[in-house]
């Protein structure tokens, strides 16, 4: 077993040591930043274009329990973007089919795959005992809808979006500036903008990926997250722009808390 000196309790085995030997080099991770990985339990909500590498990052990264939500099944359109997915599983669970991989891709990690129905009363059950949630749905009435869950219980959340050739990133943290303060309501019949717009696997590939980055330093306490920006990448000139948005007293997900 491996240790670092002074420091009492879980170590980890041999070979965590060897599977995560380059993130253990940075001295923001090292041995207790990968421990705290070990135990984290992380939600995603939706596991098409952003959920996949989210989930896939946060596997490899090592986050003990990996819970997977999103009631639907693969189809052959999802295929140009949904990487984890193969032609041989079209018509299976998405979340059956991800938990597969995961567990192939590190047997250390536990996923829970949750193959409900997203949105209404049964979302709030789906989400109980998430230290973190990544909302990687193309719903954005899904998006509100976890973000007022989370956001009265503390619980840190990493928001994607993307569709055509733009994509978008939101962290609210415990107690800050949330998606709320920053939309106060979903747009009117915006649903499924990917379906709509069309999307660039890559595009969802690169936010998806950030998702996890944010999550991972949120759980290590690595540097600054990205609290009250929203950061938009718009891929046609290869370009980010930052928008900084304060916490709005006034926003109903606050008003909660109250």
């Amino acid at each position: 077993m491996s240790g670092v000196p002074g420091l009492r309790g879980p170590r980890l085995a041999d070979t965590e040591v060897e599977r995560y030997s380059r993130q253990l080099l940075l001295p923001e991770v090292g041995e207790a930043g990968q421990l705290r990985l070990r135990q984290a339990r992380v939600t995603v909500v939706g596991c098409g274009g952003l959920g996949v590498p989210a989930a896939l990052y946060l596997g490899a990264a090592g986050v003990g329990r990996l819970r997977l939500v999103d009631p639907d099944r693969v189809e052959l359109d999802n295929l140009q973007r949904q990487l984890a997915y193969r032609t041989s599983d079209l018509g299976r669970s998405k979340v059956e089919v991800l938990a597969e991989r995961l567990s192939e891709l590190n047997p250390e990690v536990t996923p829970e795959p949750c193959p409900e129905a997203l949105g209404g009363p049964g979302l709030a059950p789906l989400l109980e005992g998430s230290e973190l949630v990544l909302e990687c749905s193309d719903d954005p009435q899904l998006k509100f809808a976890v973000n007022d869950h989370c956001v009265p219980r503390g619980v840190p959340l990493v928001v994607g979006g993307a569709a055509a050739l733009s994509g978008q990133l939101v962290v609210v943290p415990a107690g800050g500036a949330c998606y709320r303060c920053l939309f106060l309501r979903p747009p009117a019949g915006g649903r499924n903008a990917c379906r709509e717009q069309g999307v660039l696997g890559p595009l969802v590939g690169a936010i998806g990926a950030l998702q996890a980055l944010e999550a991972i330093k949120l759980i290590c306490g690595i540097g600054t997250e990205t609290q009250g920006r929203l950061l938009d990448f718009e891929a046609g000139d290869s370009r980010w722009r930052e928008v900084r948005f304060p916490l709005d007293p006034q926003c109903p997900a606050h008003a909660i808390l109250g």
